[in-house]
């Protein structure tokens, strides 16, 4: 299975610190584990606010992503384009665009937002 990872999850799975719910999505080795543009450039925007949740060192968690097998999903006009076509059910534009981008690649997005369940195709990871 495809899997979209979302950012918060990234950096838990970067920490080692993953909900035992999510271990299995990560360990099986069946599954293509993909990471967005968009979640490093959210980390970037979000440690610039010095928020504690996001003090990573970007490049560092970009190489590692890489180095660990990991697959790049850049962000492409087509899935912006999808934004366009999602409910109004979320308002953060990292978010809405994890969300196009899983659409568009046929992947799973593997998310510990809750109001993301709501859209599809979500798998939803409590913290």
């Amino acid at each position: 299975m495809k899997l979209l990872i979302d950012t918060h999850l990234l950096l838990w799975a970067a920490a080692d610190r993953l909900p035992k719910k999510a271990i299995p999505y990560f360990s099986d080795k069946e599954n293509i584990l993909l990471f967005s543009s968009a979640s490093i450039w959210e980390i970037i925007l979000k440690k610039g606010l010095n928020r504690p949740d996001f003090l990573v060192d970007p490049a560092a968690l970009y190489w590692g992503l890489l180095e660990n097998g990991y697959i790049e999903t850049v962000i492409t006009s087509r899935h912006v384009l999808l934004v366009a076509d999602l409910p109004p059910l979320h308002k953060d534009p990292f978010d809405r665009i994890l969300i196009a981008q899983a659409r568009a690649e046929d992947a799973m997005l593997l998310s510990s937002d809750k109001v993301l369940s709501q859209y599809s195709p979500v798998i939803y990871i409590a913290p």
